[in-house]
């Protein structure tokens, strides 16, 4: 039996699962077990209630635009306490969907504006949205490598997105990019960060390829959870690889 426990909300997992990203929640599972730890999913969707208090870890997938279109009329009703929950430090991986969801708002491939739930300042704009050669827009699609500025870190994934994100105040990436195209394809930024959340266009999903990642937001829920507790074994473990 695994000595520290971990609950996860996998918001609207039913709904925004398009591109696999809850494969980042076995990553997680995975990854956990080297930390002697598990963690117990709860998928929060439709008409449910999310408390901040019930969870130490969040996902937020990504899905087409129909799906998010639903989801972005249920989230005002949990508006305030994904607030809470972002802003009391608890960590929280949004991908794609999630992460445009999490910001002011984006604009749809049809061009409607979609509300998000504003706990980030970002907003993104689809490719014909911000361009005025609607011809030649198209999607970024290929393989991406970025750098955590903070950490060093390299991380490896693959993008599939038609929107551009551009961030806001006190969001800071969550890396350079090296190859590819990344939030925008203008200021070679991936991702944001803001606190213990961590936002990226990364499919594949992202914490099966970095697994360093997924290290920081398992001790960072730890730690929040268990605060008078020693992870210093935790922290220096080599995390392996899940391929």
């Amino acid at each position: 039996m695994a000595k520290y426990h971990l609950r996860l909300a996998h918001l609207y997992g039913n709904l925004l699962n398009t591109y696999g990203d809850e494969g980042n929640i076995i990553a997680l599972k995975y990854y956990a077990q080297q930390m002697d730890t598990d963690i117990e999913v709860k998928v929060v969707s439709i008409e449910e209630e999310f408390n901040a208090d019930d969870y130490d870890l969040a996902l937020f997938g990504g899905g087409q635009d129909y799906e998010q279109m639903v989801v972005s009329k249920d989230l005002p009703k949990k508006q305030a306490e994904i607030k809470r929950y972002i802003e009391t430090n608890k960590p929280m991986l949004a991908i794609c969907g999630g992460y445009q969801l999490l910001g002011k708002y984006y604009i749809g491939a049809n061009g409607e504006k979609i509300s998000g739930v504003g706990a980030l300042d970002h907003y993104t704009l689809t490719q014909s949205e911000h361009r005025t050669d609607r011809a030649n827009s198209s999607r970024f699609i290929g393989d991406i490598v970025i750098k955590n500025s903070e950490t060093g870190q390299l991380y490896h994934g693959f993008e599939n997105h038609n929107g551009r994100t551009f961030l806001g105040e006190n969001e800071r990436p969550l890396g350079i990019v090296q190859e590819g195209h990344g939030n925008n394809g203008e200021d070679k930024t991936e991702g944001a960060i803001y606190k213990h959340t961590y936002c990226s266009y990364f499919h594949g999903p992202i914490l099966t390829r970095n697994g360093e990642l997924a290290k920081t937001m398992l001790l960072e829920a730890l730690k929040n959870k268990y605060p008078d507790a020693d992870f210093s074994q935790q922290a220096s473990l080599k995390i392996t690889p899940t391929f």
